[in-house]
């Protein structure tokens, strides 16, 4: 029923879709810049991210190489950095830049960065957003009933939960970068001169999560209207 509804389409469906599509293309456009250029240092993405780790004296973390295009990501369950192959393996500015990122969070985690623990306490119930669709429909359909309130404002708290998960995610993310870049450059595993290209990736990449974040307040506000006019 959303699909079809004109104000969704418009108010919510196409401004998330370009705000993806801008966010997507900055981040290829900064790839594909800075993977042909070497690092100084020689260090591969994998070497890099160990060399910040034992620097920062964080000796529980494995590094490993996982599938797919930058599937890279911290996981804080198991201690694991995983890094796509053409981050592992690759030795330019960019697959340094974005291991050292994952690092970050791994640097973040050993200090207890309290916006971490926040965003891995909130990771469960966002992961149930999914299910505030059929919830939402449902409540809507029993709307004049008991039932149908409390499953529209259930609904509304899972979507609440994406979005809090989202802006929260901003601090945890941008924190990150800020830390691979100090990192890289007190390790000196990049120069002065070679950060601004660190620095244009990190950007590039932490766009997608202010994409991901507008487009979740957007889908909030339009349920929020939409439940409004049907109470």
């Amino acid at each position: 029923m959303f699909f079809l509804d004109s104000h969704y389409l418009l108010l919510v469906a196409l401004p998330s879709f370009l705000l993806a599509l801008w966010a997507q293309m900055k981040v290829q456009g900064a790839l594909k810049r800075y993977s042909r250029v070497p690092a100084a240092s020689g260090l591969s993405g994998a070497g890099a991210a160990a060399e910040i780790l034992r620097a920062s004296g964080i000796n529980n973390v494995t590094i490993e190489m996982t599938r797919g295009f930058l599937g890279d990501h911290y996981d804080p369950s198991s201690h694991t950095l995983r890094l796509s192959p053409d981050v592992f393996n690759g030795r330019s500015l960019a697959a340094v830049g974005i291991a050292a990122h994952e690092a970050g969070h791994a640097l973040q985690q050993a200090q207890a960065y309290a916006p971490l623990g926040v965003r891995s306490a909130i990771v469960p119930l966002a992961a149930m957003s999914n299910l505030a669709w059929p919830v939402l429909i449902l409540g809507l359909i029993l709307r004049a009933s008991p039932l149908g309130a409390l499953l529209v404002t259930g609904a509304l708290l899972l979507f609440l939960a994406l979005v809090v998960m989202q802006v929260v995610n901003l601090p945890v993310e941008y924190n990150a970068s800020r830390r691979a870049r100090e990192a890289l450059l007190r390790c000196g595993i990049v120069s002065a001169q070679e950060e601004g290209g660190v620095k244009t990736v990190l950007n590039a990449a932490a766009l997608t999560y202010v994409a991901a974040a507008l487009g979740a307040i957007l889908q909030l506000l339009y349920f929020l209207g939409l439940a409004r006019r049907n109470n």
